[in-house]
């Protein structure tokens, strides 16, 4: 009887082990692949916002944000699951600070497109070749616009065709704006008609744009304002209340039905967040 109860014992402790093992497997080939896609995606994005952070250095301070983030928001409430739901919201924040960052980059050049287009323009009808004019202007420019085009006239200077130096140069900026300007000097170089005076007008009608563009949105503030607070307003309220009636504001965090309650309400905050900013949201 007692060898048999040992021999159970031996088996399933056996049997953990191997679980064991096989868990531990699993979990460091999925962070091993985790920080080898990491990575690789930051590395890219890193080079099309010209930043010189290393993609292993981002990886570590984004780890060590999620474990802070996670011990503070677990010794806070005293709960797993908004712990672990704060750690992956912590987790995932690198891909939206990237894609915040490269639209205020785009929208940096946007805005300065126009005075460039302008400045390249005066240069040609000075005597300047296209290239000539680009040069000299870029070197006078700030960035980012200085940045990209200046990769531009080094693809250019090393064989790259001028097209396709002007298509990786939308690669990177894939932009309306731009492609309207790309085309324009594509089919003014090749009918051969007065480049200079294209670029001036092109110029003109972006600063037209922004100009409109500008307007729309010192009109739509107050909506997006108004968005911003009725989002954060239950939000705000679920705190003032929780400070007036802790026990029965923890039955949220506490209970089933508590979180069934969290769910519904983020759902429609996020329901009606996206239908004000499309309201507020016009295209020109």
């Amino acid at each position: 009887m007692i060898s048999e109860i040992a021999l159970v014992a031996a088996f399933f402790s056996l049997s953990a082990g191997v679980f064991t093992w096989l868990l531990v497997r699993v979990v460091s080939n999925a962070a091993v692949s985790y920080r080898r896609n990491f990575t690789a995606q930051a590395k890219i994005k890193l080079s099309d916002l010209f930043l010189t952070i290393e993609p292993e250095k981002l990886f570590m301070l984004n780890l060590a944000a999620v474990v802070l983030v996670f011990v503070f928001t677990f010794f806070l409430t005293g709960n797993l699951i908004p712990a672990a739901l704060m750690a992956v919201l912590v987790g995932a924040s690198p891909a939206v600070i990237f894609s915040i960052l490269r639209k205020r980059r785009q929208q940096a050049f946007i805005n300065q497109l126009p005075d460039m287009l302008q400045g390249t323009s005066t240069a040609m009808r000075s005597g300047a070749s296209l290239n000539q004019a680009l040069e000299s202007v870029i070197s006078e420019s700030s960035d980012p616009i200085k940045q990209e085009f200046d990769l531009f006239l080094r693809e250019v200077r090393v064989g790259v065709s001028f097209n396709e130096a002007l298509d990786n140069l939308y690669m990177r900026i894939p932009l309306m704006d731009l492609n309207l300007v790309i085309c324009g000097m594509k089919i003014s170089r090749e009918i051969g008609g007065n480049l200079a005076e294209t670029l001036e007008r092109m110029a003109n009608t972006l600063r037209r744009k922004l100009e409109m563009e500008g307007k729309i949105d010192a009109l739509t503030a107050q909506g997006r304002a108004q968005g911003y607070v009725m989002t954060g307003l239950p939000i705000l309220l679920g705190l003032v209340l929780y400070q007036m009636e802790p026990e029965q504001m923890s039955l949220l965090w506490t209970e089933w039905y508590g979180w069934v309650v969290i769910s519904i309400v983020v759902v429609l905050e996020i329901i009606g967040f996206f239908f004000i900013r499309k309201i507020v949201s016009i295209d020109v």
